[in-house]
């Protein structure tokens, strides 16, 4: 493991003593705690094993107090010492299937029958074993190859579902075969609207490198990319999120020539933090982590990776479902800026010339991170590898990047890339692929510690590096640099046009493979899917005639009370370019819809960014889940005053096991099935806004295996299928951008949209332990058409305040603006627009029906609002007061909620406080 504490502290020590601080490895960082009335050893044992300490990447000692008076507690540092001769192994793949099945099951290289098969073709192709003689290699593959090809291989890096050719059948009998999703509905529906935009496609660079690409101004380029780090944050929560958060800092960082990193987002989904049944077990005699302990270190995780790297994390979300219990959703996500040139030379474009130096900046090579990228491939069990688990160390790499963009702009390297999935075999594979191969020496790479063996070397993922490719002429001067702004910076090889991927350790070749073998040769996967529409028993529980205790309720709901105790963890001020808080209002802790950075400081242009997320609707129909979802990022940047015909998404698919078999996962076809019908949205109602993908991510095996006490198999728990689709925009003069919160007493309160009787999978119905049949749906012109209206309303400044309408519907959208602004609101709902509402109040305060907004104006702006709002659903119904009390006229005209706000922001900020 890495050790920040400890490395800082050795830099620290060198700096005050005026000496060239050391690696790290003389400084160790522990913590001792003193417990006093414990009643014994075991107790004691159990509170570091359950509370304070995770055996995966921690050691603990304990001693009894006659021990600690005679000589207190003693430091652990945690030394690795792996002092051992490299080796390198072969392995004979002319074996029946069931020991190739072995070799990949042992080797947690995470690859099927068939990919084994192709593997061991092509080793015993003639050509093959003609050439590998001439390298001293045998026609049998060594282990640092296996291991490069499982990475490369992994679903994790070749999306290897989201490629596969889908036979699908959809509820009516009616077949069709879709060749790639990714291609097909993703790739495709980005593809459709350039073609739309024509002269005006402002795309540069999209799913062609580590993060996309966009315009921002004629001067610089926006780039965005958001990943997943699933799988480690479920045996280590705070490991697996920094790891995370620093992780996806290097994407837009490794993007094109390198960009300022300018915001970062996070989106969690865990299981209930008040989860009070038995835990189930992960393996033999130890249970799973408890939501609240996984939910904390997570939270750590990502506060320290962002404020120690000095990037502002501005956005986010916290999804709470008892079915993320055994493997947590981390997303995360960060922006960057770059110049649209540098030195004469477009940013965003990738060059590699032969001849050109491999070159490994910032840290060293450990065992950390080993099978990260074969590990997220799978589902969370028994046999998880520990050594996926990393700890990065963000003040390193903070120092990495400032000298890289330094480095960047005197024009000392090509091109960049960071060792995220599969280490170096990733990273300089991907590379090689600009130039058409390359030659490497892994002896030369800087370790933490001796004994590793090849293979460990070259997959390792251990954090804070980068692989470049430096120009020779300026070799000299890139690595005096270097030494100057304390960052180890080594050449391991040269960029080629061999065509090949050839590792050496020392004189002696390690793998030797055909560059389109390794990154072609996968083959693809064949998968049926088949829709059958879920049907759930109607709820039938009455309206109550007072709905004040009922809103209470549902502002209190872990879905919708307020994430300010998280939010005010992060620095979202540093950088001083935020313009548009996370927090909001009267108090600066209302939820606002989309937050606005200003990155440069001699304009007034802006970047908004929100998200859409809402893996609740899974249960009923995912096309309407991803729909809703896009939908709602759409509108909350639309609420805030970015510029509709500038969103850009960032599309997550975290997604259950689909691949079918009749006794592990004998629903695969289903899950299957709704992620076919998730990407149809996603391609319907991206090119209907126009709201193109830039890049994304999948992340297809959410599911846990549960084991009994003694580790037998007992069952899976699969998480819901969920699209997160993070959204940025283009905001042209971030002073007029418009926040949630009501402004004066006397503003007229607006409805926008429609209302229908759209409460399946709604947070109301999952209060009274119901799930419905009518989802959510979005009515794509509609949605457009309003947007847009609003967005013009907006740029006149007629707009006091906008709030989205999402979890809990209109009621506690009205709720929120009310006690955000520190002003009360009457309105009546008998003015709201709706459809298939009945005389129900509940439906109509708490539908969750999509495209609508609560906006305020001044009355002497209704006249021209209005006019500019002509053609779309709206209505004025109510007035913004001043005697702090929410009073709601219900269809019957009576009035069913009336309430002091600050007594429903005390029931919104209780849960979480």
């Amino acid at each position: 493991m890495t050790d920040p504490v400890g490395n800082t502290s050795v830099s620290a020590i060198g700096d005050m003593l005026g000496k060239e601080p050391g690696n790290g490895r003389s400084v160790y960082y522990s913590r001792q705690y003193l417990l006093r009335g414990i009643p014994g050893r075991a107790y004691a044992e159990r509170i570091a094993r359950d509370l304070l300490a995770n055996d995966i990447i921690e050691d603990t000692r304990i001693i009894g107090p006659d021990n600690y008076a005679a000589r207190g507690l003693e430091p652990l540092s945690k030394r690795v010492v792996y002092a051992r001769e490299p080796v390198v192994r072969e392995y004979g793949l002319e074996v029946p299937d069931e020991e190739l099945m072995r070799i990949s099951s042992e080797g947690l290289l995470s690859m099927n029958l068939e990919e084994m098969k192709a593997i061991a073709s092509y080793f015993k192709a003639p050509d093959v074993i003609e050439e590998r003689r001439r390298y001293g290699l045998s026609a049998m593959p060594t282990d640092a190859e296996l291991e490069a090809i499982a990475q490369t291989w992994s679903d994790h890096c070749k999306h290897k579902n989201f490629n596969a050719r889908v036979t699908y059948t959809d509820e009516k009998g009616k077949k069709r075969v879709i060749d790639s999703l990714y291609e097909t509905f993703i790739k495709g529906s980005t593809k459709r609207i350039r073609r739309m935009l024509g002269e005006d496609d402002f795309l540069l660079s999209v799913f062609e490198d580590n993060a996309g690409v966009v315009k921002f101004n004629d001067d610089y380029s926006f780039v965005l990319k958001v990943e997943t780090h699933n799988a480690p944050s479920a045996l280590d929560p705070y490991g697996g999120a920094i790891t995370g958060i620093v992780g996806v800092n290097r994407d837009p960082f490794g993007t094109g020539k390198g960009a300022r990193l300018i915001f970062n987002t996070d989106v969690f989904a865990f299981g209930p933090t008040d989860y009070d049944k038995e835990l189930p077990y992960k393996n033999k005699g130890e249970k799973i982590l408890h939501p609240k302990r996984v939910f904390g270190g997570v939270r750590k995780g990502v506060e320290d990776g962002g404020n120690q790297s000095g990037i502002p994390t501005i956005s986010g979300g916290i999804y709470f479902n008892d079915k993320f219990l055994g493997k947590p959703l981390v997303h995360v996500g960060t922006g960057a800026l770059m110049p649209a040139y540098i030195n004469g030379e477009p940013s965003h474009v990738k060059e590699i010339i032969k001849g050109d130096l491999i070159v490994m900046c910032g840290g060293r090579i450990g065992k950390d991170g080993i099978h990260g990228a074969t590990f997220s491939s799978e589902g969370l069990h028994k046999g998880s590898p520990t050594s996926a688990v990393q700890i990065g160390d963000p003040i390193t790499q903070k120092i990495m990047n400032d000298f890289l963009l330094e480095a960047r702009d005197r024009g000392y390297y090509r091109t960049l890339t960071d060792n995220g999935a599969g280490g170096l075999s990733s990273s300089v594979g991907e590379l090689a692929r600009l130039s058409g191969g390359l030659e490497v020496d892994l002896r030369k790479a800087p370790l933490k510690y001796a004994g590793l063996d090849p293979w460990e070397i070259l997959i390792s993922e251990a954090q804070e590096r980068m692989t470049l490719a430096v120009k020779p002429e300026y070799l000299d001067e890139f690595m005096e640099l270097a030494q100057r702004r304390g960052v180890e910076s080594t050449v391991l090889g040269r960029f080629n046009d061999s065509g090949r991927f050839h590792v050496r350790y020392g004189d002696n070749t390690v793998a030797y493979l055909d560059m389109e073998f390794l990154h072609g040769g996968v083959p693809q996967w064949e998968l049926d899917a088949e829709w059958k529409p879920p049907v759930h028993e109607e709820p039938d529980f009455g309206c109550p005639e007072d709905l004040t205790g009922t809103l209470h309720e549902m502002l209190s709901r872990w879905n919708i009370c307020s994430r300010e105790s998280v939010i005010r963890q992060y620095d979202h001020e540093v950088q001083g370019g935020t313009v548009v808080k996370p927090l909001v209002g009267e108090m600066n802790d209302g939820p606002g819809d989309a937050a606005v950075v200003k990155p440069l400081s001699d304009s007034y242009e802006g970047i908004a960014v929100t998200h859409g997320y809402n893996p609740n609707y899974s249960e009923i129909d995912t096309y309407h889940m991803a729909a809703c979802s896009i939908d709602e990022a759409v509108r909350s940047i639309i609420a805030a005053g970015g510029r509709p015909d500038r969103i850009v998404f960032c599309d997550n698919f975290c997604w259950p096991d689909t691949v079918h078999d009749d006794e592990s996962n004998p629903d695969g076809k289903y899950k299957e099935a709704q992620l076919v019908r998730a990407n149809q949205a996603l391609q319907r109602y991206c090119t209907g806004f126009r709201a193109p993908c830039v890049s994304g991510k999948d992340s297809m095996h959410i599911d846990f295996k549960v084991t009994d006490s003694d580790g037998n198999p007992v069952e899976k728990i699969s998480g819901q299928p969920s699209l997160l689709m993070t959204a940025a925009a283009k905001v042209d003069d971030v002073r007029k951008c418009v926040t949630m919160d009501v402004k004066m007493p006397g503003d007229l309160v607006y409805v926008l949209g429609k209302t229908y009787g759209e409460l399946g999978a709604s947070e109301y119905y999952a209060m009274h332990s119901a799930t419905g049949n009518r989802v959510p749906r979005v009515r794509l012109g509609k949605a457009r058409s309003l947007y847009q209206s609003l967005s013009r309303v907006m740029q006149e400044e007629l707009v006091a305040s906008c709030h989205d309408c999402s979890q809990g519907g209109l009621g506690v959208a009205l709720a929120e603006s009310s006690f955000s602004g520190g002003c009360g609101i009457e309105v009546d709902l008998r003015k709201v627009p709706r459809w298939g509402i009945g005389k129900r109040d509940d439906y109509a305060l708490f539908s969750e029906s999509q495209s609508r907004f609560v906006v305020t104006i001044a009355p002497d702006y209704r006249d021209e609002f209005e006019s500019m709002m002509e053609g779309n659903e709206y209505a004025m119904i109510g007035r913004v007061t001043n005697d702090k009390t929410l009073s709601i006229r219900g269809l019957s005209g009576r009035e069913v909620v009336r309430e002091d706000i600050y007594a429903l922001k005390e029931s919104w900020q209780r849960p979480m406080r």
